[in-house]
């Protein structure tokens, strides 16, 4: 069995996205496939896996459902994030040609991001699970005229051939995780650019929400992402997260957060990690 010190959990089979992003921010650990974000999570908290790779947005299919409110409650803190490029790939099993495929099957927000190729090639698309159990699939039924959308990691796993690479319509596609662990680890306040991830309810009363957060306009606090989320079920209650560009020792994010602190309930904020931003967020600043 591998060493639980040096495992990674995913959501997903082996090939998956997540897999990939796995072996690309962590290349020393082992990849743990798990049934479901909760199992995932559960790994971490457990001590069967020392950290899990979360998918919580995606460039063109936007936030991941219900991760949001596995978060909070999973006990686990971020320690750090990772940008991986979703390049799609169209494969077949060994022989096949293009211009005899008649389905491609693959995850609905997969089929999505290849409309194009779809009505290229007159595809009639099949919805599964995910992209890895698709490309699995695929090469159990050995069939030249069905293909799947997955990654080049579930090519080379399951013996399947890339007959396309690249094929979904966007570009851009990249897909933002967070590395989740049982501690936090925050690292020094004046060692690069850092991002805080916070998770808060608000009190009711008129403008909350606006007063809360009016601290970090005040304080200069570049907020790079605010979502809002029902909790408990109920229509009248919500929850927001934030991720904010900044460090909480530092004067500043201090002050906002205390700013913050005073809108909400007791116990409504809760600081989920402190860790250095990813290069991919400055790639438009180093490209020009």
């Amino acid at each position: 069995m591998a060493d639980a010190k040096n495992t990674i959990a995913f959501q997903g089979m082996p090939g998956a996205f997540s897999h990939a992003a796995c072996r690309a921010a962590r290349p020393d650990m082992e990849p743990l496939p798990c049934n479901s974000f909760e199992d995932m999570l559960s790994a971490v908290k457990d001590g069967r896996a020392e950290n899990a790779m979360v998918p919580v947005e995606n460039s063109v299919a936007g936030r991941v459902a219900d991760i949001h409110h596995l978060l909070p409650a999973s006990g686990l803190y971020i320690i750090g994030e990772h940008f991986q490029r979703v390049n799609i790939m169209l494969l077949g099993v060994p022989g096949a040609r293009i211009e005899d495929l008649k389905q491609v099957h693959s995850h609905t927000h997969a089929l999505a991001q290849c409309r194009k190729l779809i009505q290229e090639l007159s595809l009639t698309p099949i919805i599964h699970a995910d992209t890895a159990g698709s490309a699995i699939d695929v090469a159990k039924w050995g069939d030249k005229s069905i293909a799947a959308f997955a990654s080049s990691l579930a090519a080379e796993i399951n013996g399947l051939e890339i007959l396309r690479d690249s094929v979904e319509d966007a570009e851009h596609n990249t897909t933002r995780f967070l590395i989740m662990a049982r501690q936090g680890l925050m690292p020094p306040a004046d060692n690069g650019t850092c991002v805080t991830t916070i998770v808060f309810r608000v009190r009711s009363v008129p403008a909350a929400l606006y007063k809360a957060l009016g601290g970090f306009a005040t304080c200069g606090i570049n907020l790079t992402k605010l979502e809002s989320y029902m909790v408990g079920g109920s229509f009248e209650a919500a929850q927001f997260y934030v991720d904010a560009e900044g460090h909480p020792e530092e004067r500043h994010m201090k002050l906002a957060l205390e700013e913050l602190q005073f809108f909400c309930p007791k116990g409504g904020v809760q600081i989920m990690g402190t860790y250095p931003a990813h290069d991919f967020r400055f790639r438009d600043s180093h490209d020009a």
